[in-house]
């Protein structure tokens, strides 16, 4: 009997990606609708009224474009657009203006690595289209009054304005066999989309989304299976959960002698299932031809170049460069690359201190300023606090320095935070400087022997372990302003004299 674990799963993705220009694909309506009251940001064009003519942005066919070379694309010179067509309520034209045979961009790929395994997943191609708008659903709850009909039934409202955001859409080829293949390559496509600043790329808000279709064959076998495409998952979460769900659910039906029919399917957050929405369309089932009210696009080799003269140092080569440059570990490299700001913000701090001492600043931002930050909201940056790359540079050079000790520093740092005063002028006030002084430590010292009898007693009677309560009695006398080798020195100093 074959089991699901003779199975091999096969993913690909399509990732629509809302582009973060200033209007929308084909009229000067504002884009940024997330926060907006429904049907605030819509004109003629955009509500599909007849005889309107599109306008092609041009800023969102250079930020695909841009994208493409990030991505390793080719960018053909010809390309044009296309109607899709299909009758669904959220299209108010009845089509959708979208790409078919001729793409912005074609090929490229991405590397991954899951579990210490890197692999490749091949892109076939990037193109810009049209959203659509959002489909709001109502339930009147069946309780009568005047808010409702009473009757229990359900309907939805149209809010248009998302109809026309510029959406580029990324597919790729069947080239994950997991999960969690899955989802590092929608982490890493969502930062290198952040990188270069073309989307805010956030699933929350709608402007990052994912389309997964996946299949299963015998493990070896060529051949593909039935292909099923999953729709509604807002979160990696929800597409980790999915997919696995449907790896079962596939697996199940094969094991039974039965044949997984090719379809659209749901994916319920609430319960971790999936159900069927319709069959699965064929290209041909949209009747694609040439959008005939926007001309073919020429995009000349010149342009191209300069768009890839604005790439910005991506997150793999930039990673690769902090450990090079600043003898940071393969972690540390990492979580500093997480943000574009959070790198660049790194490098700006280390600019004002040491070259030896970026490591320790970049202990100091991965630690207690991310803790900081992490209490104004979960992706604070810096730049959205009283704390500069300044404060954090002086604060490591006072540690480094000699000046405070590392307790201090935690203090500075929350109290630097807190006012957004310098280090020094902190340290200076609040007089947290570091206890170097062996009459005031041995004095310190000397009190709180004679304050502590039975661990000065458990200490000559052979537990040595009672020297680390001493040494914490004597950095709570001094505020965490000693240095606690220089507080056991002064403690046995005394001890072992007596």
């Amino acid at each position: 009997m074959t089991t699901k674990t003779d199975y091999e799963a096969v993913i690909g993705l399509e990732t629509h990606v809302q582009l973060k220009t200033r209007s929308k694909m084909f009229c000067r309506c504002d884009r940024d609708y997330f926060d907006a009251e429904p049907n605030t940001h819509v004109c003629a064009v955009c509500l599909g009224m007849p005889g309107m003519l599109p306008v092609i942005n041009e800023q969102a066919v250079a930020f695909t474009i841009l994208t493409g070379l990030a991505l390793g694309c080719e960018i053909p010179q010809h390309s044009k657009f296309d109607r899709k067509n299909y009758p669904y309520p959220d299209l108010l034209k009845g089509y959708q203006i979208s790409q078919f045979d001729q793409p912005l961009c074609v090929g490229g790929g991405l590397d991954i690595e899951v579990d210490g395994e890197a692999s490749f997943v091949r892109l076939e191609r990037i193109h810009l289209e049209e959203d659509t708008a959002r489909l709001l659903h109502r339930d009147d709850g069946g309780g009568g009054g005047s808010g409702g009909s009473g009757g229990g039934q359900g309907y939805s409202l149209l809010d248009v304005n998302r109809g026309g955001v510029p959406l580029m859409e990324a597919v790729t080829q069947p080239d994950m066999h997991s999960s969690a293949q899955a989802v590092a390559y929608l982490r890493k496509l969502r930062l290198i989309l952040r990188y270069l600043g073309v989307s805010d790329a956030d699933m929350e808000k709608g402007s990052f989304r994912c389309d997964a279709n996946i299949s299963l064959r015998p493990r070896g076998q060529e051949e593909l299976g039935a292909k099923v495409e999953v729709k509604n998952m807002n979160s990696f979460r929800a597409i980790q959960r999915a997919l696995e769900t449907e790896i079962v659910r596939q697996s199940e039906i094969l094991d039974a002698r039965d044949t997984v029919a090719q379809e659209t399917r749901g994916y319920i957050d609430a319960t971790g299932e999936t159900v069927s929405q319709r069959s699965k369309e064929e290209a041909h089932d949209y009747r694609y031809f040439p959008e005939p009210d926007l001309p073919p696009l020429l995009t000349e080799p010149a342009v191209v170049e300069e768009l890839r003269t604005q790439l910005p140092e991506l997150p793999d080569a930039k990673r690769a460069r902090f450990q090079e440059q600043y003898r940071l570990s393969t972690e540390e490299s990492r979580v500093l690359t997480e943000s574009r700001r959070r790198a660049d913000t790194f490098e700006e701090t280390a600019g004002h201190s040491q070259p030896e001492r970026a490591r320790a600043v970049a202990h100091w931002l991965i630690g207690d300023v991310t803790a900081l930050l992490h209490q104004v909201s979960a992706d604070a940056e810096l730049d959205q606090t009283k704390l500069t790359p300044a404060h954090i540079a002086e604060l490591v050079d006072l540690m480094e320095g000699g000046t405070i000790t590392a307790a201090s520093g935690k203090e500075v740092l929350a109290a630097a935070f807190e006012s957004g005063e310098m280090p020094a002028a902190i340290v200076e006030a609040q007089g947290l400087g570091r206890v170097d002084d062996e009459g005031e430590l041995g004095g310190i010292a000397a009190a709180v022997i004679e304050a502590n009898p039975k661990a000065v007693t458990d200490y000559r009677g052979g537990k040595e372990s009672a020297i680390k309560f001493l040494v914490g009695q004597v950095m709570r006398e001094t505020r965490g302003r000693s240095d606690p080798n220089s507080a056991a020195d002064a403690l046995h100093a005394h001890l072992d004299a007596s």
